[in-house]
């Protein structure tokens, strides 16, 4: 288990649970190397050291925070046309319940890995 592991099991809504859970498993994925660890605190995945992705259930949402404001810009104008979505300069948020688009967040993964690659 690893910090990713425990945060998830922590995690009391089932649904909740699932989607941050399938945020990481597609992170996984496209980044099979990707450590658990911590970024800004929160549980996060790490890839050569520099922390990839990161998914948690704040008060009010889901947040997807992939550490990069150039990621995010590349996806936003998607997140924008999702209801219960938005996006700002550090964070991705989806209201409790609402879809999270599995290749937003392949695309996300994606930036942020070519980015930490320097590709």
């Amino acid at each position: 288990m690893g910090v990713v592991d425990d945060y998830l099991a922590e995690v009391q809504d089932p649904g909740d649970r699932q989607a941050l859970a399938r945020v990481y498993q597609l992170a996984q994925e496209i980044v099979p190397d990707a450590e658990q660890g911590t970024g800004y605190r929160m549980p996060a995945l790490t890839h050569d050291g520099k922390v990839l992705i990161s998914a948690i259930r704040a008060a009010r949402h889901i947040g997807i925070y992939p550490f990069s404001a150039a990621a995010i810009a590349a996806v936003a104008p998607r997140v924008e046309v999702i209801e219960g979505a938005e996006s700002s300069a550090g964070a991705i948020r989806f209201a409790p319940g609402a879809s999270i688009p599995d290749e937003l967040i392949r695309d996300l993964v994606s930036f942020r890995l070519a980015e930490i690659d320097g590709r």
